[in-house]
């Protein structure tokens, strides 16, 4: 990747960032609004919905990272216990230019890693004890690299934000709906004037939980399969060695077993997707195929693969 295009990457994922904030602002002010009319003030529910989402997009901006580490209950790695996963680490941060990210591992035996944090001064890498108990040095390196790819391009940023609003969008999906069979309203249902409205109001309830999951999994897909392959690139540049990460991938794909710590809304974030997949799954994953990866770092010849710093 050219230098300038290492630049418009970051600058794109900053705009699409922000995009993605005010997707979610929009679409959480509707949901207030129906709640709002559910309730016999639409206006109380524009009000509620508003602060929700305002409350929302700024935690997520800056606190995101810790929810992440929260739901994966990850902790944090030391140097007596994981010497050499801190140690790839800060040699690698110091090859791509960057502040070392905080380390963390999770106690899981499903071999995985992801980052997370909202810029490169902010950043968190977490792999799995699966992993390190797994992988080589060289291999170990691979992963490191292509986390740490994710941080200098900003990619964690979006990720990290997609995760906590498409929580959100879910939770007050779920909360119309029941809003809705529970009668939580303003009018009497009793009423003869009533019968359409509510029949109106129960559609649009189930509508809303249909489409709730699927605007958050589209919240979620922001981060492209594209990334990852720009990851992969990225990570060859600093380790120049990309038989590290394609050995590394080979052993994710051979192990059989999800990770347990890892949920549909913090999916994307790891190098591979830590869940099991079948059917449509497979086509709405964030993550492309780990053979096509493998084929593509094969394919790679590093004497055209330009360094972090453009040279």
């Amino acid at each position: 990747m050219e230098k300038s295009d290492f630049y418009r990457e970051i600058a794109s994922n900053k705009r699409r960032t922000f995009a993605l904030m005010f997707v979610f602002s929009l679409v959480v002010v509707l949901l207030g609004l129906a709640l709002g009319y559910l309730w016999g003030n639409p206006y109380a529910g524009f009000l509620i919905a508003f602060a929700v989402s305002l409350v929302t997009a700024w935690g997520s901006y800056y606190w995101s990272d810790q929810i992440v580490l929260a739901i994966t209950h990850a902790r944090p790695a030391t140097k007596e216990e994981f010497p050499h996963f801190l140690n790839v680490v800060e040699g690698l941060a110091i090859a791509a230019g960057l502040p070392a990210p905080r380390c963390c591992v999770v106690d899981d035996p499903a071999p995985n890693a992801f980052a997370t944090g909202r810029d490169p001064d902010h950043a968190v890498i977490c792999a799995t004890t699966g992993l390190l108990a797994l992988v080589d040095r060289y291999e170990l390196e691979g992963v490191v690299a292509h986390e740490m790819s994710h941080i200098r391009n900003y990619d964690v940023r979006l990720q990290t934000i997609a995760v906590v609003m498409a929580g959100m969008v879910v939770l007050l999906g779920d909360w119309l709906l029941r809003s809705v069979f529970w009668g939580r309203c303003g009018r009497r249902s009793d009423s003869r004037n009533e019968g359409p409205i509510m029949a109106v109001i129960m559609i649009v309830g189930l509508l809303v939980a249909i489409l709730s999951p699927i605007i958050a999994q589209l919240l979620k897909m922001a981060v492209s399969r594209r990334r990852e392959y720009l990851a992969d690139a990225s990570a060859v540049q600093l380790t120049r060695y990309p038989d590290g990460l394609a050995s590394a991938l080979a052993k994710l794909a051979a192990h059989v077993g999800p990770v347990r710590e890892a949920n549909r809304a913090t999916a994307h974030l790891f190098i591979v997707n830590p869940l099991k997949e079948s059917g449509l799954d497979k086509l709405f994953s964030t993550h492309p195929p780990i053979m096509e990866r493998i084929a593509r770092l094969k394919a790679m010849d590093i004497g055209n693969v330009q360094g972090p710093s453009g040279a």
